[in-house]
């Protein structure tokens, strides 16, 4: 592990002031231009807001996803890049419409509550009782309780004792308290997960047993451990709506119901079914004028779930290459390869859009000199990993080294690294062994505030950390451009597992077209 430049309390103090404040360093005269540009003329806001705001999540088989792909392909024309969506699958069709759950019994409140992506529609308000899936000690109590479920509103996940944040316990709390609740906790999680096992399904499969079984519908609470945040995912049924709660008012209808008070919700949610829909990736390209048929990559995922808007994941990424490309058109005329940048479509699902475009484009795949996947969140960027590549140190230090130092200072560098089998869109070109480097930022909260929750919203990007992004994206994508030969490509001798076998680089996994493999049967 190397870092690039020490870190220091001064470096810090810097860091977090706005990029405008800052001189230009680089010695490079097109990286100080691209510094200027971010720092007068920076797009970030305008693009944000286009995107989150006026198209909103872009779940995959939406009409928003389909917004969202030609919004990026006339942004890219307007600024004189040609850009194009390329069709690589299908999915099945669904529009979101309203959510409005109520609690009516034993006293009225809306909830705060929201059908999962997917969701079969009402087609009048589903009133009925709620009952808690208790603790079961055998399957012998599994298959005794499941015939209860018939007409009823089943809570399918564990209430919460605890609903504060942890770090909270952990500041207030005497140290005995905070210890005894670690322990209560954990003894929760373990008893539910036992509990689970007795049913023989999974979080997955028993929503459709529920719903065999006459539930109305299946309420769940898929909590983060942060106050407010819930992860939104995909439903699991097939006729019946399927919700998610938030914890404070989930846990408070499990109580109701476990302690006999029989609570009733009122759930109006509508949303349609449209047949199927074409998923794309959008591609720009900047030709290259001396080596066309060689690539720099920038790449971000387009796609998102719709619990929110998709701000930190992955709009902050989305913008962050578009923003570079509209600078490095500006201020790099004459790019040596060429450049583009790909925005994928259901990443989320399984990295599908990436994974289609390798297999569709052999040739890009074996001629790109370097992929620089931008998707984690909205903090400056502060790791960098070799990805497995033998000799990546020595083009990749170049590199770095051309990016201003105020950025630089606090990156810290692995080499060789390894490569990674999946989590992003990297992954897909380093299974074929193009050079694929996942760009890592600042947390920001990011696991439990904003990622696939139903808060991850524009007012978390940190704008300032995403102009130190753009810079660091043009550069390098210009040095990669300008550098004289292919970089060297070999893999390194891969390390030995915790049983003491090697480790094997990740094998290409087949691009899922279709959504037939991902909805319930």
């Amino acid at each position: 592990m190397r870092k690039i430049k020490t870190i220091s309390l001064i470096a810090f103090m810097a860091v977090s002031l706005p990029l405008y404040s800052q001189q230009t360093t680089s010695t490079k005269p097109i990286v100080s231009n691209f510094e200027k540009e971010v720092q007068n003329h920076s797009q970030l806001k305008n693009l944000a807001q286009e995107l989150l705001d006026g198209i909103g999540p872009r779940l995959v088989g939406t009409p928003q996803m389909e917004a969202a792909n030609n919004w990026a392909v006339q942004t890219f024309q307007k600024w004189n890049i040609p850009a194009r969506n390329e069709e690589f699958g299908k999915w099945k069709a669904w529009e979101r419409g309203i959510s409005h759950i109520d609690m009516i019994s034993p006293w009225v409140k809306s909830l705060d509550a929201t059908q999962l992506a997917w969701s079969p529609a009402t087609k009048k308000p589903v009133v009925a009782e709620v009952i808690a899936m208790p603790i079961f000690n055998s399957e012998a109590d599994f298959k005794s309780w499941l015939p209860k479920v018939k007409g009823k509103i089943v809570l399918m996940s564990p209430k919460q004792d605890f609903g504060r944040s942890d770090y909270q316990y952990k500041e207030f709390a005497t140290e005995e308290t905070y210890q005894k609740i670690t322990e209560a906790k954990k003894n929760a999680s373990d008893t539910w997960r036992k509990s689970m096992e007795f049913t023989g399904f999974t979080q997955n499969t028993l929503p459709l047993e529920l719903e065999k079984n006459g539930a109305v519908a299946v309420a769940i609470s898929n909590w983060t451990g942060i106050m407010g945040a819930n992860r939104i995912f995909g439903a699991k049924t097939k006729t019946i709506p399927m919700i998610d709660i938030n914890n404070e008012e989930y846990s408070m209808l499990y109580r109701l119901a476990e302690n006999g008070k029989a609570p009733k919700l009122s759930i109006n949610v509508q949303s349609q079914f449209k047949g199927e829909a074409k998923m794309y990736n959008t591609i720009a390209e900047i030709k290259g004028t001396e080596k066309p048929n060689e690539y720099v990559i920038l790449s971000a995922h387009l796609d998102s779930w719709d619990g929110a808007q998709g701000a930190t994941d992955n709009g902050t990424g989305v913008i962050t290459v578009m923003e570079a490309a509209r600078i490095l058109k500006k201020y790099y005329p004459n790019n040596k390869r060429t450049i583009l940048v790909c925005l994928w479509g259901s990443e989320e699902q399984g990295l599908n859009g990436s994974r289609a475009f390798v297999e569709d484009h052999p040739e890009i795949v074996e001629n790109t000199i370097a992929v620089f996947n931008f998707d984690s969140g909205t903090g400056r960027i502060v790791r960098i990993n070799g990805a497995g590549f033998e000799k990546s140190y020595d083009y990749m230090g170049r590199w770095l080294n051309a990016v201003p130092d105020y950025i630089t200072k606090h990156i810290e560098t692995t080499f060789p690294g390894s490569p990674s089998g999946g989590g992003s869109d990297h992954a897909s070109f380093l299974a074929y062994g193009a050079p694929g480097f996942m760009m890592g930022s600042h947390n920001w909260g990011y696991g439990g505030y904003t990622w696939h929750t139903n808060r991850d919203t524009y007012d978390k990007i940190v704008f300032d950390d995403l102009e130190y992004n753009v810079i660091l994206a043009a550069t390098l994508s210009y040095m990669a451009s300008e550098e004289p030969e292919m970089v060297n490509k070999d893999r390194r001798i891969m390390p030995m597992d915790k049983e003491g076998n090697p480790t094997k680089w990740p094998e290409p996994k087949k691009a899922e077209r279709t959504s037939d493999y991902y909805f319930v049967k």
